[in-house]
């Protein structure tokens, strides 16, 4: 056994080389793969949907938001990686006397290969996980943007809903130059009137977690005239594993669609 800390500052002791792995988190499942482990992953989320091929053998313990103990337990797990937002309080704390859980915190890219590294150290693909936070960190350098862009980024409709200064969306938003028009933490709640009133130049309806279609660009068109509406792919927003190495390619190319 070895000694860690996760992101919240707790230590945990994971095994030298695990052989039974859990993940609680969409995109650090893909990650897993993406480092060449996928053979180790014995259990998913039923939200986890990359890489489509090589997770239709893995047992589902359930939602991020409400794992299934009993399902963890059968898979007998030596590591479960898990995620401050993404899972419940409840549900991790329910296990993490039972098992080795490592608990990841990204608000920012820095906490996003921090966890990259870690999880490279904890399985032993450290050279791997060192490729790819470099080839991240080298396609993030070499973004072009354009700053004070009023931004308004959506999560949800009925009731609408953005992100705030505390999330890692806004750090992606600001990396690309993207200036947020939301100065409140979290996730704060919307009327039309309120949208009125922040005045964005730009309104990013993200595909996830509420799936946004052309009818709501035309409705948020309706609210705002004058605004450039789009839809994105939410998962370069939001995903702080390896799909990282893809996003500031596409970061580049919304852009290019916005601004030029």
């Amino acid at each position: 056994m070895k000694t860690t800390t996760d992101q919240l500052k707790r230590t945990v002791s994971v095994p030298d080389f695990p052989q039974r792995i859990i993940s609680l988190v969409p995109s650090i499942t893909e990650l897993l793969f993406d480092l060449g482990l996928g053979d180790r992953v014995v259990g998913i989320t039923k939200f986890c949907v990359h890489p489509a091929r090589g997770l239709q053998e893995k047992t589902k313990i359930g939602g991020t938001k409400n794992i299934k103990t009993e399902r963890i337990a059968s898979l007998n797990p030596d590591l479960i990686l898990a995620n401050k937002e993404e899972n419940t309080k409840s549900d991790i704390e329910g296990i993490w006397d039972q098992y080795p859980v490592w608990v990841s915190d990204v608000n920012g890219l820095s906490d996003a290969l921090d966890m990259i590294e870690s999880v490279g150290w904890m399985t032993q693909t450290e050279t791997l996980a060192g490729k790819w936070i470099s080839d991240i960190e080298a396609s993030f350098a070499q973004l072009t943007k354009r700053t004070h862009v009023r931004t308004l980024y959506m999560i949800w409709q009925s009731p609408w809903m953005s992100v705030g200064t505390d999330t890692f969306v806004y750090d992606m938003l600001s990396r690309c130059g993207f200036d947020s028009v939301i100065r409140e933490t979290r996730y704060p709640q919307l009327t039309d009137e309120e949208i009125i009133g922040l005045n964005p130049e730009v309104v990013l309806l993200s595909s996830e977690p509420f799936p946004f279609k052309e009818t709501h660009v035309q409705r948020m068109q309706e609210i705002l005239p004058e605004a450039k509406v789009i839809l994105v792919d939410g998962e370069m927003f939001s995903w702080y594993g390896s799909r990282l190495g893809l996003s500031a390619a596409y970061f580049q190319s919304i852009m290019r669609e916005i601004l030029w």
